[in-house]
C-alpha cells in the first residue's frame, strides 16, 4: 500500500516529540486504489438513494433530529460518556433541574449540531475556522470538561492524547506555530476546486482536523460534525442525513488505529475504514426509512379503528411522537391543551393500543412513556 508522508515526529524542548504536519495536501497525489474508488461510487449511490428517499418522509425534520440524538449520544460515548440516546430525550421531558454531567455531554452536543445546522441554512456560513470555533464553543461552553477548554479559540499551549504528559502520551499534536499554519492549510483545502471524490475528501478533512487537534478538548465530537457539515455544505447531500459516530463508536479501536495509521502516510488504510463507514451507516438509514414508514403505517391503523375522538386525539399525538418518543402527561397536554385526566385517557388508549408502554412499571407518579418500537429503530 503506497506512503504518503503526512508528517514528521520532531524533537520538542519538553523532553517529547510531537508531530509537525507536512503542507496539505501534499505536492504528491493521493493516488487512491481503483478498489477505493470503487466502493466511493458505491457510497455515493448510496447517499444519492438515501438523500432521496428521505425526502419522501411526511416528518423530516423530526427524522433528523433522532438521527442528531443518535449521533451525539455515539460520538460522546466514544469520549467515555455512559449516557444512552434515551437518557437524553428523556431529559429533554424531565422537569428535574440538574441533568446528569453524562446527559448534559449529549445535550450539549445536540444543541452544537442544531446550531451548526441552522448558521448553514439561515445564514449561508461556509466551512471556515470562524465556523469550527463557533461549533466548538457550543459544544464546550458550560459543559463538562476534564480541564480547561477554552470554547471556542483554538489552543495556545501543547497538548496531547492520552498519557498523563506529553512524554508517555499517544499522540502529540503539531505545536502552537504549527498549528496554525496547519489549520490555514486545513481551511484553504476544505475550499479548493479538485478533483478528490467529496466522501473521500470528507474524510480526509477528518483525519486532518484530528491531526492538528486544535482545541484543548472537544477534539474528536469536532471533527465527526465536520464530516456531515462538509458534505452537507458541499451540495452532495440535500438534506444532513448521514451521522458516522455510531459506526465509530461500534469500531472505536480500529478508529483510533487507523487514525494513527493516518499520521504514519498510510492514508489509504484510514480512507478505506471510512469509506466502509459511509456504506454502512447509509444502508443502515435507507433500511431506517423504511422501518420508519412500516411502523407508521401500522400504528395509524390501530388509529383509524378507534372512536371518532379517540382518533382525532391520535391524529394530533402520533405525528410528534416521531420527534418525542418519550412523553409524560405534561406533554400530552402541552400538544392538546387537555386536562391531565384527559391526557391521562390518551395515554391509556395508546397503551393499550401497544403504541405507548410504560417506562417504569412500579413507579406510580411522574410516570413517562416511550414509543418504544421507535426507539428501537434507532438503537445502536
Amino acid at each position: 500500500m503506497k506512503t504518503i508522508q503526512m508528517g514528521i515526529f520532531k524533537s520538542q524542548p519538553g523532553g517529547y516529540k510531537a508531530f509537525i504536519p507536512n503542507p496539505f495536501p501534499p505536492k504528491e497525489d493521493f493516488n487512491f486504489d481503483p478498489a477505493i474508488l470503487k466502493r466511493t461510487g458505491e457510497a455515493t449511490r448510496l447517499l444519492g438513494k438515501l438523500d432521496g428517499i428521505t425526502r419522501l418522509l411526511p416528518d423530516l425534520n423530526f427524522f433528523l433530529l433522532m438521527y442528531l440524538r443518535k449521533d451525539a449520544a455515539a460520538s460522546s460515548q466514544i469520549e467515555g460518556t455512559k449516557a444512552t440516546m434515551v437518557n437524553a430525550i428523556e431529559a429533554e421531558v424531565s422537569s428535574r433541574e440538574r441533568i446528569p454531567p453524562d446527559v448534559d455531554d449529549i445535550l450539549h452536543y445536540i444543541k452544537a449540531l442544531q446550531y451548526g445546522l441552522k448558521r448553514v441554512k439561515e445564514d449561508d456560513f461556509p466551512i471556515s475556522l470562524r465556523f469550527i470555533r463557533e461549533l466548538h464553543k457550543e459544544l464546550m461552553q458550560d459543559g463538562r470538561a476534564s480541564q480547561f477548554c477554552d470554547p471556542g479559540e483554538f489552543r495556545k499551549s501543547q497538548n496531547w492524547i492520552d498519557g498523563t504528559r506529553p512524554d508517555n502520551a499517544r499522540f502529540v499534536p503539531p505545536p502552537v506555530d504549527e498549528m496554525k499554519a496547519s489549520l490555514d492549510q486545513l481551511e484553504k483545502f476544505i475550499h479548493a476546486d479538485d478533483s478528490i471524490p467529496v466522501v473521500i475528501k470528507a474524510g480526509l478533512i477528518h483525519a486532518q482536523f484530528e491531526t492538528i487537534h486544535p482545541f484543548l478538548d472537544g477534539n474528536g465530537r469536532t471533527g465527526r460534525m465536520l464530516i456531515t457539515f462538509y458534505l452537507w455544505m458541499t451540495g452532495y447531500l440535500e438534506t444532513p442525513v448521514l451521522y458516522l459516530s455510531a459506526y465509530l463508536k461500534k469500531h472505536k479501536d480500529i478508529y483510533l488505529n487507523r487514525l494513527e495509521d493516518y499520521h504514519q502516510g498510510l492514508v489509504q488504510k484510514w480512507i478505506d475504514f471510512f469509506i466502509d463507514g459511509v456504506i454502512e451507516i447509509a444502508t443502515q438509514a435507507i433500511e431506517t426509512v423504511d422501518k420508519i414508514t412500516i411502523l407508521r403505517e401500522r400504528d395509524w391503523s390501530k388509529i383509524r379503528v378507534l372512536g371518532k375522538r379517540a382518533a382525532e386525539n391520535g391524529g394530533i399525538i402520533l405525528p410528534k411522537l416521531f420527534g418525542q418518543p418519550i412523553v409524560s402527561i405534561s406533554t400530552i397536554q402541552k400538544w392538546t391543551g387537555y386536562t391531565q385526566s384527559g391526557a391521562q385517557r390518551v395515554i391509556d388508549r395508546f397503551v393499550a393500543e401497544g403504541i405507548l408502554f410504560r417506562k417504569d412499571e412500579d413507579k406510580k407518579y411522574g410516570q413517562m412513556y416511550e414509543y418504544k418500537d421507535y426507539l428501537k429503530i434507532f438503537s445502536f
